[in-house]
C-alpha cells in the first residue's frame, strides 16, 4: 500500500527457517532411570511400529549406550514422533542429521 507518495517494499527473503526445516532429522531416545525395559519395548512397538526384535535392540542400545536413534526423516514427522514418545514418558529429542 502506498501512502503519501511512499511505496511499500517487500521484506527481505529469509531462507534460514527453510534451511532449518529442510534435510533429515533424527529422533533420539535417551536413557532414564524411571522406565522399565519392557515398557520401553512396548512403546517402541506401539509408537514406531517396531517388531519385538527391533524394539528390544533399540531398548538395549538406550540402556547400554545411553541413547538410540529410533527414527530419521523430515522434521515435521520427527517432531511428531518425539512428541508422542514424550507423551509416553520417554526422553526423546531431535537432532539434525548432518550426514544428509
Amino acid at each position: 500500500m502506498a501512502l503519501f507518495g511512499k511505496t511499500q517494499t517487500s521484506p527481505a527473503v529469509r531462507t534460514e527457517p527453510e534451511t532449518a526445516l529442510a534435510g533429515q532429522w533424527r529422533v533420539v531416545v535417551l536413557n532414564d532411570p524411571v522406565n522399565l525395559m519392557s515398557y520401553v519395548v512396548m512403546v517402541f512397538k506401539k509408537v514406531l511400529g517396531f517388531d519385538e526384535t527391533r524394539a528390544r535392540r533399540h531398548m538395549l542400545e538406550v540402556h547400554e549406550q545411553g541413547r538410540s536413534v529410533v527414527w530419521s526423516g523430515l522434521r515435521e514427522k520427527a517432531e511428531a514422533y518425539a512428541f508422542t514418545l514424550q507423551q509416553w514418558h520417554l526422553t526423546a529429542i531431535l537432532e539434525a542429521d548432518e550426514t544428509h
